[in-house]
């Protein structure tokens, strides 16, 4: 098995290959550099995998942003969450880290990225959480499934 300082120091290239410029390869290749106890590789989006690879996207324009955030994953331990809510602040979570990881790497923060990101999160959970009966919302218990209050409490009245 390659370790993981040998394996990332292949990102500069493979940033090349995937359309970065030499700024964006070289911003990839400093957080593969930095942060060498996770596997860096790169890939069709930015992702975390957990528990230690980090996957950064083709070169778009917040590139940057996007590959805190996926390193903010990382950081933060994240690995599974048992109810839908915890998805959402795991991801609240990460973004707070990556605006502190902007400003150690001198890149600017766009909160309306962030929220936009989140957002998608959110519609998610929103959309989980409708009851497909009634349309109220429902709410999730420890073991994963949704209830309707309002559904529930007419069949037990029935």
């Amino acid at each position: 098995m390659i370790p993981r300082s040998a394996e990332n120091k292949h990102i500069l290239g493979l940033a090349f290959q995937n359309g970065y410029d030499s700024e964006g390869a070289a911003f990839l290749q400093r957080i593969a550099n930095d942060w060498h106890m996770y596997r860096c590789k790169m890939g069709i989006k930015f992702l975390f995998r957990p528990p230690r690879t980090i996957i950064f996207g083709p070169m778009e324009p917040q590139f940057q942003l996007l590959a805190l955030h996926e390193l903010s994953h990382a950081i933060l331990n994240h690995r599974n969450y048992r109810l839908d809510i915890e998805r959402v602040k795991m991801e609240r979570d990460a973004w707070d880290k990556t605006k502190e990881l902007a400003k150690i790497y001198d890149v600017d923060f766009d909160e309306c990225l962030a929220q936009a990101e989140l957002d998608t999160y959110r519609e998610w959970l929103h959309q989980k959480s409708r009851c497909p009966e009634c349309g109220l919302t429902r709410f999730q218990t420890p073991d994963g499934q949704y209830h309707c209050p309002s559904c529930e409490a007419f069949k037990q009245l029935s």
